[in-house]
């Protein structure tokens, strides 16, 4: 059985404005899973981790999705309900939220990955990361994040879906190199997921001329593999690259 730690009734850091996404449907299970009420969960959080404004309505609105707990009610209610604050919360988007999850501090990661509190902090803010391969292997290590995670969280995705849509449109070979610098993947695996791309992509084109000008469907599908060429890439990556690139990608 897989032990779970007990959050800390004192979080040392501030709410920010925008909570983590809540997942109301598994509060809602965990809470009935322990026999609990709304109350109960609600004087619980009250009593043991200092939040003496927390009532039953504020429990009910959180597990009707109406409304979403902070950074500190998040943990406090993962205290409650003895789990994980990344049992509480859709899949992370951010470093902020990809911390969260792992019940850090933001004084935990900037130790962790040798930055200042006040750097680190305005790099979640701004949803940017700055660090030496170095700091970035240890972001990814202490998150336990994937490469497809690590390229969202470091604000990498809109330069590479540039990358890929040049890619399927022109000669693939020549972003190779470019689309390595941020995917830092054996180029075998990275030139086999490109051309699939680009030949992917070019049979959409295809089917549009055959559908006469790129009116119909054809032409609409075209432009939703672009517009979701990212998804397709870490996709081909996993299926057409073998178990391998799987692994390294962290899928």
């Amino acid at each position: 059985m897989w032990r779970v730690r007990r959050p800390s009734p004192h979080p040392s850091e501030p709410s920010p404005t925008t909570p983590p996404p809540f997942n109301a449907p598994a509060a809602r299970r965990l809470r009935a899973a322990l026999g609990m009420t709304p109350e109960h969960v609600a004087y619980g959080m009250r009593v043991s981790y200092g939040h003496p404004h927390v009532s039953p309505d504020h429990v009910i609105a959180w597990e009707r999705g109406a409304t979403a707990p902070s950074d500190s009610e998040l943990t406090a209610l993962a205290g409650v309900l003895w789990c994980s604050p990344a049992e509480l919360i859709g899949r992370p988007r951010t470093l902020r939220e990809h911390r969260i999850a792992r019940c850090l501090a933001p004084e935990d990661v900037a130790r962790a990955v040798g930055h200042d509190l006040h750097t680190y902090l305005r790099m979640e803010e701004t949803d940017t990361w700055r660090g030496t391969d170095r700091q970035s292997a240890a972001l990814a290590d202490l998150l336990g994040l994937g490469l497809p995670d690590f390229v969202t969280v470091t604000g990498r995705n809109t330069k590479l879906g540039d990358l890929l849509r040049s890619a399927a449109t022109t000669r693939w070979q020549a972003y190779v190199r470019p689309v390595a610098k941020l995917v830092p993947l054996d180029r075998r695996y990275l030139e086999a997921v490109l051309q699939a791309l680009h030949e992917d992509y070019q049979g959409h084109m295809a089917a549009t001329l055959s559908w006469g000008g790129g009116s119909g469907d054809a032409g609409g599908a075209g432009q939703d593999f672009m517009d979701r060429i990212v998804e397709h890439f870490w996709t081909k990556l996993q299926d057409d690259t073998g178990p391998e690139a799987g692994r390294q990608t962290g899928l």
